[in-house]
Protein backbone atom coordinates (compact mmCIF):
# COMPACT_ATOMS: atom_id res chain seq x y z
CA UNK A 1 0.00 0.00 0.00
CA UNK A 2 1.29 3.24 -1.52
CA UNK A 3 1.17 6.25 1.41
CA UNK A 4 3.26 8.72 -0.88
CA UNK A 5 1.41 12.39 -0.87
CA UNK A 6 3.19 15.51 -1.27
CA UNK A 7 1.10 18.58 -2.86
CA UNK A 8 2.89 21.67 -4.21
CA UNK A 9 1.86 24.01 -1.55
CA UNK A 10 3.97 21.58 1.13
CA UNK A 11 6.86 22.53 -1.40
CA UNK A 12 6.22 26.41 -1.21
CA UNK A 13 5.84 26.00 2.20
CA UNK A 14 9.00 24.25 3.08
CA UNK A 15 11.26 27.12 1.13
CA UNK A 16 8.68 29.43 3.49
CA UNK A 17 9.98 28.36 6.21
CA UNK A 18 13.27 28.57 5.32
CA UNK A 19 13.03 32.07 5.38
CA UNK A 20 11.10 32.31 8.08
CA UNK A 21 13.29 30.31 10.01
CA UNK A 22 15.56 33.38 10.42
CA UNK A 23 13.34 35.76 12.45
CA UNK A 24 12.97 33.66 15.14
CA UNK A 25 14.30 31.82 18.69
CA UNK A 26 12.29 28.97 19.25
CA UNK A 27 10.98 25.83 16.96
CA UNK A 28 7.66 24.80 18.74
CA UNK A 29 7.04 21.71 16.59
CA UNK A 30 3.75 19.66 17.70
CA UNK A 31 3.26 16.16 17.11
CA UNK A 32 0.99 13.67 17.54
CA UNK A 33 1.38 11.82 20.92
CA UNK A 34 0.34 8.47 19.49
CA UNK A 35 3.16 8.32 16.92
CA UNK A 36 5.25 10.84 18.13
CA UNK A 37 8.54 9.82 15.94
CA UNK A 38 6.93 9.39 12.78
CA UNK A 39 4.53 12.44 13.35
CA UNK A 40 7.93 14.32 13.08
CA UNK A 41 8.72 15.91 10.33
CA UNK A 42 13.08 15.39 9.65
CA UNK A 43 12.92 18.60 7.86
CA UNK A 44 12.06 20.75 10.98
CA UNK A 45 15.24 19.21 12.56
CA UNK A 46 17.51 20.45 9.33
CA UNK A 47 15.40 24.19 9.66
CA UNK A 48 15.58 24.48 12.96
CA UNK A 49 19.03 23.60 14.34
CA UNK A 50 21.04 26.06 16.09
CA UNK A 51 17.28 27.23 17.70
CA UNK A 52 15.92 26.30 20.76
CA UNK A 53 13.65 23.44 20.42
CA UNK A 54 10.00 22.62 22.34
CA UNK A 55 8.31 18.93 21.46
CA UNK A 56 4.55 19.26 22.15
CA UNK A 57 3.04 15.25 22.55
CA UNK A 58 -0.29 16.86 21.56
CA UNK A 59 -3.39 14.51 21.40
CA UNK A 60 -1.68 13.15 25.19
CA UNK A 61 -5.22 12.42 25.85
CA UNK A 62 -5.59 9.76 22.97
CA UNK A 63 -2.47 8.05 23.90
CA UNK A 64 -1.20 4.92 25.94
CA UNK A 65 -0.52 7.17 29.71
CA UNK A 66 2.73 4.82 29.81
CA UNK A 67 3.99 5.37 26.56
CA UNK A 68 3.57 9.29 26.73
CA UNK A 69 6.05 9.19 29.68
CA UNK A 70 8.47 6.85 27.98
CA UNK A 71 8.69 9.49 25.10
CA UNK A 72 8.73 12.35 27.09
CA UNK A 73 11.20 10.90 28.47
CA UNK A 74 12.84 9.94 25.04
CA UNK A 75 13.12 13.79 23.95
CA UNK A 76 14.47 15.10 26.89
CA UNK A 77 17.36 12.72 26.90
CA UNK A 78 17.73 14.16 23.15
CA UNK A 79 18.06 17.50 24.60
CA UNK A 80 14.54 19.03 23.83
CA UNK A 81 11.93 20.34 26.01
CA UNK A 82 9.28 18.36 25.70
CA UNK A 83 5.84 19.05 27.16
CA UNK A 84 2.31 16.42 27.65
CA UNK A 85 -0.39 18.26 25.63
CA UNK A 86 -3.99 17.85 25.36
CA UNK A 87 -4.84 21.43 23.52
CA UNK A 88 -8.76 20.83 22.86
CA UNK A 89 -9.54 20.09 26.46
CA UNK A 90 -6.32 22.59 27.87
CA UNK A 91 -4.78 19.75 29.46
CA UNK A 92 -0.90 20.59 29.95
CA UNK A 93 -1.55 24.37 28.67
CA UNK A 94 -0.97 25.63 32.00
CA UNK A 95 2.74 24.72 31.66
CA UNK A 96 3.57 26.29 28.14
CA UNK A 97 4.58 29.20 29.08
CA UNK A 98 7.24 27.82 31.63
CA UNK A 99 8.68 25.68 29.02
CA UNK A 100 9.25 28.06 26.35
CA UNK A 101 10.66 30.46 29.04
CA UNK A 102 12.81 27.83 29.71
CA UNK A 103 13.58 26.36 26.38
CA UNK A 104 14.97 29.98 25.40
CA UNK A 105 16.95 30.78 28.69
CA UNK A 106 19.79 30.89 27.46
CA UNK A 107 19.33 33.29 24.87
CA UNK A 108 17.16 35.65 27.39
CA UNK A 109 20.67 35.84 29.41
CA UNK A 110 22.60 36.75 26.34
CA UNK A 111 20.25 39.44 25.49
CA UNK A 112 20.25 40.31 28.85
CA UNK A 113 24.26 41.12 29.06
CA UNK A 114 23.93 43.04 25.52
CA UNK A 115 21.66 44.83 27.14
CA UNK A 116 18.41 43.54 25.20
CA UNK A 117 15.73 43.95 27.90
CA UNK A 118 12.26 42.68 27.38
CA UNK A 119 12.22 41.38 23.40
CA UNK A 120 9.11 38.96 23.00
CA UNK A 121 10.36 35.30 22.06
CA UNK A 122 9.96 35.08 18.61
CA UNK A 123 8.85 31.09 18.06
CA UNK A 124 7.47 29.31 14.96
CA UNK A 125 5.02 26.81 15.77
CA UNK A 126 5.37 23.55 13.09
CA UNK A 127 4.20 20.60 12.40
CA UNK A 128 2.68 17.70 10.25
CA UNK A 129 -1.07 17.97 9.15
CA UNK A 130 -3.76 17.63 11.32
CA UNK A 131 -1.32 17.25 14.91
CA UNK A 132 -3.35 20.19 16.13
CA UNK A 133 -1.09 23.63 15.58
CA UNK A 134 -3.90 25.56 14.84
CA UNK A 135 -6.02 24.80 17.89
CA UNK A 136 -2.78 24.74 20.62
CA UNK A 137 -2.50 28.45 19.16
CA UNK A 138 -5.86 29.27 19.40
CA UNK A 139 -6.22 27.66 23.38
CA UNK A 140 -3.00 29.31 24.23
CA UNK A 141 -4.29 32.45 23.22
CA UNK A 142 -7.54 32.33 24.35
CA UNK A 143 -8.74 33.04 21.30
CA UNK A 144 -9.82 32.21 17.82
CA UNK A 145 -6.54 33.18 15.78
CA UNK A 146 -6.67 30.62 13.02
CA UNK A 147 -8.85 28.66 11.10
CA UNK A 148 -9.29 24.91 12.83
CA UNK A 149 -10.57 21.60 11.20
CA UNK A 150 -10.48 17.84 11.53
CA UNK A 151 -8.70 17.25 8.49
CA UNK A 152 -4.97 18.22 7.19
CA UNK A 153 -4.10 21.26 5.53
CA UNK A 154 -6.39 23.71 6.88
CA UNK A 155 -3.61 26.81 7.70
CA UNK A 156 -2.99 27.74 4.32
CA UNK A 157 -0.40 30.87 5.15
CA UNK A 158 1.82 32.17 7.65
CA UNK A 159 0.60 34.99 9.99
CA UNK A 160 2.44 36.23 13.45
CA UNK A 161 0.61 36.05 16.57
CA UNK A 162 1.11 38.75 19.74
CA UNK A 163 0.05 36.32 22.39
CA UNK A 164 1.06 38.22 25.32
CA UNK A 165 4.66 40.64 26.22
CA UNK A 166 6.73 37.54 26.73
CA UNK A 167 5.90 35.12 23.13
CA UNK A 168 5.04 36.06 19.71
CA UNK A 169 4.43 32.74 17.63
CA UNK A 170 4.71 32.49 13.78
CA UNK A 171 2.05 29.98 12.78
CA UNK A 172 3.21 27.71 9.46
CA UNK A 173 1.30 25.42 7.33
CA UNK A 174 1.45 21.53 8.12
CA UNK A 175 3.87 20.10 6.04
CA UNK A 176 5.02 16.30 5.35
CA UNK A 177 8.20 15.10 3.74
CA UNK A 178 8.52 13.91 0.10
CA UNK A 179 9.01 10.25 0.65
CA UNK A 180 8.80 7.81 3.56
CA UNK A 181 11.25 5.80 3.56
CA UNK A 182 9.78 3.51 5.85
CA UNK A 183 6.62 2.14 4.61
CA UNK A 184 5.07 2.04 8.28
CA UNK A 185 5.36 5.42 8.28
CA UNK A 186 3.16 6.40 6.20
CA UNK A 187 0.64 4.11 7.18
CA UNK A 188 0.60 5.20 10.90
CA UNK A 189 0.21 8.86 9.46
CA UNK A 190 -2.71 7.62 7.69
CA UNK A 191 -4.24 6.30 10.72
CA UNK A 192 -4.18 9.44 12.51
CA UNK A 193 -5.59 11.33 10.05
CA UNK A 194 -2.64 13.38 8.51
CA UNK A 195 -3.63 12.29 5.01
CA UNK A 196 -6.98 13.11 2.90
CA UNK A 197 -8.88 9.25 3.47
CA UNK A 198 -10.38 9.41 -0.15
CA UNK A 199 -6.41 8.88 -1.61
CA UNK A 200 -6.13 5.75 0.72
CA UNK A 201 -7.52 2.11 0.78
CA UNK A 202 -8.97 2.58 4.08
CA UNK A 203 -9.80 -1.36 3.85
CA UNK A 204 -6.18 -2.51 4.08
CA UNK A 205 -5.60 0.34 6.57
CA UNK A 206 -7.93 -0.97 8.84
CA UNK A 207 -6.11 -4.84 8.76
CA UNK A 208 -2.81 -3.50 9.34
CA UNK A 209 -4.75 -1.81 12.61
CA UNK A 210 -6.35 -4.51 13.82
CA UNK A 211 -3.12 -6.82 13.42
CA UNK A 212 -1.34 -3.95 15.49
CA UNK A 213 -3.97 -4.02 18.36
CA UNK A 214 -4.44 -7.64 18.66
CA UNK A 215 -0.47 -7.72 19.23
CA UNK A 216 0.01 -4.81 21.50
CA UNK A 217 -3.21 -3.97 23.05
CA UNK A 218 -4.73 -7.46 23.08
CA UNK A 219 -8.43 -7.89 24.23
CA UNK A 220 -9.35 -4.43 23.01
CA UNK A 221 -11.16 -5.58 20.06
CA UNK A 222 -13.14 -8.05 21.81
CA UNK A 223 -14.05 -5.65 24.34
CA UNK A 224 -15.17 -2.83 22.48
CA UNK A 225 -16.74 -5.26 19.37
CA UNK A 226 -17.64 -8.83 20.86
CA UNK A 227 -14.80 -10.56 18.48
CA UNK A 228 -12.59 -13.42 18.89
CA UNK A 229 -9.16 -12.51 19.03
CA UNK A 230 -7.32 -15.93 19.49
CA UNK A 231 -5.43 -17.14 16.91
CA UNK A 232 -7.76 -15.13 14.22
CA UNK A 233 -6.58 -13.46 11.05
CA UNK A 234 -7.10 -9.30 10.66
CA UNK A 235 -9.53 -10.30 8.18
CA UNK A 236 -11.87 -12.90 10.22
CA UNK A 237 -11.65 -10.08 12.74
CA UNK A 238 -13.04 -7.55 10.58
CA UNK A 239 -15.59 -9.87 9.43
CA UNK A 240 -17.07 -10.15 13.24
CA UNK A 241 -16.86 -6.85 13.01
CA UNK A 242 -19.14 -6.31 10.44
CA UNK A 243 -21.55 -8.62 11.31
CA UNK A 244 -21.56 -7.83 14.78
CA UNK A 245 -22.03 -4.15 14.24
CA UNK A 246 -24.75 -4.36 11.20
CA UNK A 247 -22.54 -3.42 8.53
CA UNK A 248 -24.65 -5.07 5.85
CA UNK A 249 -24.95 -4.27 1.81
CA UNK A 250 -28.10 -4.52 -0.05
CA UNK A 251 -28.79 -7.99 -0.73
CA UNK A 252 -27.24 -9.34 2.64
CA UNK A 253 -24.07 -8.99 2.25
CA UNK A 254 -21.17 -7.91 4.89
CA UNK A 255 -20.27 -4.19 4.42
CA UNK A 256 -16.25 -4.23 4.74
CA UNK A 257 -15.75 -1.27 4.19
CA UNK A 258 -18.02 0.49 6.40
CA UNK A 259 -16.87 -2.20 8.82
CA UNK A 260 -13.23 -0.63 7.79
CA UNK A 261 -13.94 3.06 8.34
CA UNK A 262 -15.94 2.53 11.82
CA UNK A 263 -12.94 0.62 13.30
CA UNK A 264 -10.30 3.45 12.01
CA UNK A 265 -12.73 6.45 13.18
CA UNK A 266 -13.03 4.99 16.78
CA UNK A 267 -9.09 4.62 16.89
CA UNK A 268 -8.77 8.40 16.10
CA UNK A 269 -11.22 9.27 18.48
CA UNK A 270 -10.31 7.32 21.03
CA UNK A 271 -13.18 5.00 21.36
CA UNK A 272 -10.86 2.15 21.15
CA UNK A 273 -8.61 3.50 24.42
CA UNK A 274 -5.88 5.17 24.81
CA UNK A 275 -3.74 3.65 21.96
CA UNK A 276 0.35 4.37 20.81
CA UNK A 277 1.44 3.25 17.77
CA UNK A 278 5.05 2.89 18.68
CA UNK A 279 7.58 3.29 20.55
CA UNK A 280 10.95 4.36 20.76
Amino acid sequence: MDFQWYPGHMTKAKRQMQEDIKLIDLVIELVDARIPLSSRNPDIDELGKHKSRLILLNKADLADAEKNRIWKAYFCEKGYFAVELDARNRTGMKTIQHAILESCREKTERDRRRGIKNRPIRAMVAGIPNVGKSTFINTYAGRACTKTGNKPGVTKGKQWIRLNQNVDLLDTPGILWPKFDDPDVGMRLALIGSMNDHLLNTDELSLELIQYLTEHYPGILSARYGVDENNEKPVDILNGIARNRNCIRTGNELDYGKAAVLVIDEFRTGRLGRITLETP
